[in-house]
């Protein structure tokens, strides 16, 4: 079989879309995926869709590839809040923070979920902030409008710290700004995202 550079080019850019964990256009872009459970279910897929009723309660998040070592930062971000309720389709949309929780490491234990080949690696932490998760919970539209949430993995130098004043408004969420705040020096070393409808 012979790949001519127009296939080839193409077998690239098929390669890229597919291992795209963030939605597109989102930045920045992450390649290395982060497994996120609820209950039993996982993101399988980028754009995996969940009901507000399975997200209710914060997920375990991991890697099914091998273990991470270091101290992690896990933000979820709504991506599609309507800027205006009274007529959602009118105009941009905007983020809104979900959770912003510091202190993940490696927990040591593996769980095994469906549709998922390899153990799952966990991470966990004791702290619940400075943004304490909340459930995706879009509003009601029509036509029906599905939210896309991003989770972040960021891992964290030594003695890092974030407090709620450096987070900023959850509303209208500005991830660039955050970053340059707190001094987070790498791009995210693990995302996905998931999408719920009301």
């Amino acid at each position: 079989m012979r790949f001519t550079t127009a296939s080839a080019l193409a077998a690239a850019l098929f390669a890229g879309l597919v291992s795209a964990q963030t939605p597109d256009g989102f930045t920045p872009a992450v390649e290395a995926k982060l497994e996120v459970i609820y209950g039993t279910k996982a993101t399988i897929e980028p754009g995996t869709r969940f009901t507000k009723a399975e997200t209710a309660r914060q997920p375990t998040i991991g890697t099914s590839d091998a273990p991470l070592n270091g101290t992690y930062i896990w933000l979820l971000i709504d991506l599609d809040v309507p800027s205006n309720f009274q007529n959602p389709s009118s105009g941009p949309r905007r983020t809104n923070l979900h959770a912003l929780i510091t202190g993940f490491k490696s927990s040591g234990q593996t769980v095994s979920v469906s549709g998922v080949t390899s153990p799952i690696y966990t991470l966990t932490s004791s702290s619940t902030g400075p943004i304490t998760y909340v459930g995706p919970s879009p509003p009601a539209e029509n036509p029906p409008y599905a939210h896309k949430y991003v989770s972040l993995l960021y891992e964290t130098p030594a003695g890092f710290t974030v407090t709620r004043q450096q987070v900023g408004q959850t509303l209208g969420f500005n991830l660039t700004t955050f970053v340059n705040t707190v001094g987070l020096k790498e791009a995210p070393v693990r995302a996905s995202y998931l999408s719920v409808a009301a």
